[in-house]
């Protein structure tokens, strides 16, 4: 069973209801929340966005450490090949519309995103999820973000928490961990003391796709709907060639390749002219011939070499009792917010990474 196939039980059966209500200033007690500490985000994804965004909500004192140079991880967009924004990495609205203003959190706040139905999720038009974070959560915690700091090790033995960075350290009451699940699972942050041995379990017994797309212009457009492979055991991955264009305001004829998992290797392994053949021969393969003649341009985001992210994401096949073990926190100190640790009820997408920021800040405060 996929995860949208156990989201879908989930709904029939009942359970695992996300929360929808805002937050209030008092706890799930009723009592006033009595938190007055800091908090250290580490990540800047939409799951370290969407956590800092809530903290400010809440007046608590935070924030946000980010590896690399830019905000937004894995909703990475490109604004220079269409005359629409090209998702590199997020693409699709997986739930409801309602989503947007559950984010937001605000009710005085106007929110404006336009997309259209695309099979069982909806896409935007003219717009990502990166936009969306841009316009709607960042503003307000800009001068939160701290770029090129990368977290080297945390130790929660003491009252506080000590953050080591190649720039130096930083001290908190609690820390909310926002990096993709790849980058625990290869240890690139150390925790002492060790995290306990059900946390470890998961976080190294969890497979991770690989993940890699690609947007290919064609003069015209011989392909209408795209094309999807069937992949077997399906538990290995996905493959499928689609419209990009679908639903967007433009007359440009653009093909989406989006592959995760064992299918993806035969894209991560290549580079250049090596890569973009492959491509072409492929397509002629499905297409009659008809890509290498009106091919014209292509652009390519290889998910695995990102230096910080080393990876597409969590299997959709994961154990959900799996998955809301990676979303438990540790001590009263360790949070976890992102796609990959949440309650187990729904995992990997940007929505699934933002109700678990709101189960963390709500947990903290």
């Amino acid at each position: 069973m996929n995860r949208k196939e156990f989201i879908k039980i989930c709904g029939i059966l009942g359970i695992g209801i996300p929360i929808q209500s805002s937050f209030k200033s008092c706890s799930k007690d009723g009592e006033m929340n009595n938190f007055s500490g800091k908090v250290i985000v580490i990540g800047a994804g939409a799951g370290g966005l969407s956590s800092g965004y809530l903290l400010n909500q809440q007046g608590i004192d935070f924030e946000i450490l980010e590896a690399s140079s830019v905000y937004g991880g894995r909703m990475k967009i490109n604004t220079d090949f269409a005359d629409f924004p090209i998702p590199l990495g997020a693409e699709w609205l997986e739930t409801n519309t309602g989503i947007f203003k559950e984010i937001v959190n605000d009710a005085s706040v106007q929110v404006n995103v336009e997309t259209v139905p695309d099979g069982d999720d909806r896409k935007f038009i003219n717009y990502t999820w990166f936009n969306f974070y841009d316009a709607y959560v960042v503003p307000s915690i800009a001068n939160k973000i701290v770029y090129n700091t990368i977290v080297k090790s945390i130790d929660y033995s003491g009252d506080q928490v000590i953050i080591t960075t190649q720039n130096g350290e930083y001290k908190a009451d609690k820390v909310i961990i926002s990096v993709p699940l790849k980058i625990l699972q290869d240890g690139d942050i150390g925790f002492s003391p060790t995290l306990p041995k059900g946390k470890m379990d998961a976080i190294n017994n969890t497979r991770i796709w690989e993940g890699f797309k690609a947007f290919i212009e064609f003069s015209t457009n011989f392909y209408n709907d795209g094309h999807l492979f069937q992949i077997t055991p399906e538990t290995d991955g996905q493959k499928l060639y689609y419209n990009a264009a679908f639903g967007q305001n433009t007359s440009k004829n653009i093909l989406g390749l989006f592959t995760v998992g064992t299918p993806a290797r035969d894209y991560i392994t290549r580079s250049g002219n090596d890569l973009k053949d492959f491509m072409l021969s492929e397509l002629d393969g499905i297409f009659s011939n008809q890509a290498t003649p009106n091919y014209t341009n292509h652009i390519t985001q290889n998910w695995n070499n990102e230096s910080f992210i080393k990876a597409g994401y969590m299997t959709d096949h994961a154990d959900w009792q799996t998955v809301s073990k990676l979303g438990e926190s540790v001590s009263n100190k360790i949070y976890f917010a992102g796609g990959a640790y949440t309650d187990g009820n729904d995992w990997v997408s940007v929505h699934a990474a933002a109700r678990s920021a709101k189960r963390t800040v709500e947990e903290i405060s």
